[in-house]
């Protein structure tokens, strides 16, 4: 693959590209704690169905820049980001894929900037006006979600995450996949990416940056949710331990045109778990 960085947003993303550079551009999004990496299994299997693949590192992660300041990783500011890149690379209208906070990102662009997407997959993460209500409302979605709260004491978390090697950065990992989810080279990979110089406080950056704009929330709860009218793929693995599967239909309910695979046996973990009929999926989606 191909190694640049890329201004945008005042900031500079580390960015991957493989595949035909006249090919459709698929753009994929990772989540935390992971970095680029987390697309591995998903890399050549699009590039040899022909497309241009994009897979940045996004603020806060690995070597892309990590701002200081909380309110750079409001969800809007991260938006910015990627289509600074769609802009870039000088993509009209883009194929985007997103896993975890990639797919909070990756609804935010559809709601915000529709016209310049073309489809968008989404992997285990609801829409963003199902998963607010579900937690304000929700008292088992509030269990499943205690470590975003927790996520918001600075300094003390970043120490607990950090110690022993990445101790307990690992155990979280391997605790909410399978046992043959991460392999010992995979966690290898990501120890790397949690190592540089303030990527810890970054990634934790955008769970703090959340709940303070979910407390503006809060005071809006009677306003609408806001419908998706990009077509949209959802592949949900439903033993996911932090996100109930009862979001999807709600959220495929706000989508003027979506389909979603649920993967009875696969964890939060979906892409790595059943990586195969992901491939398959976002293959015959995207084209």
């Amino acid at each position: 693959m191909q190694r640049q960085f890329v201004e945008t947003n005042h900031i500079k993303l580390h960015v991957l590209t493989d595949g035909p550079k006249n090919g459709p551009s698929v753009i994929l999004l990772h989540g935390f704690p992971e970095f680029h990496y987390g697309w591995r299994k998903q890399i050549p299997a699009l590039v040899g169905a022909g497309f241009h693949v994009i897979v940045p590192d996004q603020r806060g992660y690995n070597l892309s820049d990590k701002p200081r300041q909380v309110s750079s990783y409001d969800v809007d500011n991260l938006a910015k980001d990627i289509m600074g890149l769609i802009d870039h690379f000088g993509v009209e209208k883009a194929l985007l894929a997103g896993h975890d906070w990639g797919a909070v990102v990756a609804w935010t662009i559809a709601l915000n900037y529709p016209q310049r997407l073309k489809k968008l997959a989404i992997l285990n993460v609801p829409h963003p006006d199902v998963i607010t209500r579900y937690i304000l409302g929700n008292r088992e979605q509030r269990k499943k979600s205690w470590y975003v709260f927790f996520f918001q004491i600075p300094w003390f978390v970043e120490w607990i995450l950090a110690r022993d090697d990445f101790r307990n950065m690992k155990r979280m990992l391997a605790g909410s996949g399978r046992k043959s989810t991460f392999s010992a080279v995979d966690f290898a990979e990501y120890k790397k990416a949690w190592a540089q110089p303030g990527a810890l406080t970054g990634m934790l950056n955008w769970y703090r940056a959340i709940v303070r704009r979910s407390f503006k929330y809060v005071f809006q709860r009677k306003l609408p949710a806001r419908r998706v009218k990009v077509p949209v793929l959802m592949l949900w693995g439903k033993q996911d331990a932090a996100l109930s599967h009862e979001m999807v239909e709600p959220s495929m309910k706000l989508c003027e045109v979506g389909e979603a695979v649920i993967f009875e046996k696969a964890t939060h973990w979906v892409q790595h778990d059943e990586a195969d009929e992901v491939n398959k999926r976002l293959i015959q989606f995207f084209s």
